[in-house]
């Protein structure tokens, strides 16, 4: 994995009850819980910051990192990827509305506009 990549995310999330889950957009209260790892990752996702410095920053959440902590990250992504939630780039990638934070903090029919116009699915497999 080139650690140089921009991660982001390509499901709508909500972060209800301290909880990082996928939301389904026509039913907010229909969620899908991630593991630990996976909801930091998700919620990190934001296209504006590299594979790097999410290992940084994770880094520094402990007084001592541990070893694995790299390679635990790249299994994370790699899972992500492999389910489509999490997509690699080569540069920044801005988000659309709809993806940019947690669905508790946007206007829902807006999004819902959005992601018609964008064709993005209103129900992502994800959530199946």
């Amino acid at each position: 994995m080139d650690n140089k990549q921009y991660f982001y995310r390509t499901v709508v999330f909500t972060r209800a009850d301290n909880k990082v889950s996928l939301a389904d957009i026509n039913n907010p209260k229909n969620v899908a819980p991630l593991e630990d790892w996976m909801a930091v990752v998700v919620s990190l996702a934001d296209g504006q910051h590299t594979v790097l410095e999410l290992i940084d920053y994770m880094s520094k959440q402990y007084e001592s990192a541990p070893e694995n902590l790299e390679e635990t990250i790249a299994s994370v992504l790699e899972r992500l990827i492999e389910g489509g939630i999490v997509l690699l780039s080569e540069n920044k990638v801005e988000l659309p509305y709809y993806l940019a934070s947690p669905i508790e903090n946007y206007d829902i029919e807006k999004a819902k506009q959005e992601m018609q116009k964008d064709g993005y699915p209103m129900t992502p497999a994800t959530m199946h």
